[in-house]
């Protein structure tokens, strides 16, 4: 069964096309790779395959179900880490787990997984309230109260922005473990270095619109040229780094 499935979606806002006839196919047990440039329709994309927003038109099915039917179904057996953790005043961070656990009905044993998710990741603060934490503090608040749950399918949208090298790591080396296990992860990310290494396929959005999609050596092909990820990225989002050193050269 495909873990991820559209075909042709669209999203308008206003006269602006967010998502271009985006058609995507990911299996269990894959981490998926979602690069371009800001603005470029990833965070549109994840927010209408998470069932956050409505397509205008195209198709979605998410372990074979669609949202207009099966929309709770869906959201129980998925995960999402958004690119800008929220904050809750006046909850502790472990009163938000434990408020996440009873929003999914946990058993008593999930309790266990967050303990050593929270030494994982070096996690020492959950007496402190959710509004005082950094960034970095929520990002990983917010992953353990993902990951917990073993989601089925996880959307992660640039889930090592704020992190320290150690817990970036700790994480890159979980959902290998999590995707070899069965799960599906759907990553978007700046860090290329990190799509490359940790991802099984690529796909590569400009516009709206996917440009390219495949592993590192189709999308070498598709590209026509050799090199690393980032050549490659700049090639297929048609950026031109003589241009930048010219400009460069002129400041």
């Amino acid at each position: 069964m495909h873990a991820i499935f559209s075909q042709n979606l669209l999203k308008k806002f206003g006269e602006i096309f967010a998502v271009n006839d985006v058609s995507l196919d990911i299996e269990s047990g894959e981490i998926f790779g979602f690069l371009g440039p800001n603005g470029a329709g990833k965070t549109t994309t994840i927010r209408l395959l998470t069932g956050a927003l409505v397509p205008d038109s195209g198709t979605i099915e998410i372990l074979g179900m669609r949202y207009e039917n099966d929309a709770m179904a869906i959201k129980r057996q998925i995960g999402v880490v958004p690119d800008e953790p929220p904050s809750f005043k006046n909850l502790r961070g472990s009163e938000f787990l434990k408020f996440i656990a009873s929003v999914y009905r946990c058993k008593k044993e999930v309790f266990h997984r967050v303990e050593e998710l929270c030494e994982l990741l070096k996690i020492d603060f959950l007496d402190g309230y959710t509004d005082e934490y950094s960034h970095g503090m929520k990002q990983k608040l917010l992953v353990v109260s993902v990951l917990m749950r073993k989601p089925k399918i996880l959307f992660l949208d640039e889930p090592t922005t704020g992190l320290d090298p150690y817990s970036a790591r700790a994480l890159k080396l979980l959902l290998r473990k999590i995707a070899d296990e069965g799960a599906a992860v759907f990553i978007t990310t700046h860090i290329l270095e990190i799509a490359e290494k940790m991802c099984d396929r690529l796909g590569v959005i400009v516009n709206g619109k996917i440009v390219a999609q495949g592993t590192m050596e189709q999308l070498r092909q598709q590209a026509g040229m050799k090199g690393d990820l980032e050549k490659i990225f700049l090639q297929l989002t048609g950026a031109d780094e003589d241009e930048i050193r010219k400009i460069i050269g002129e400041l």
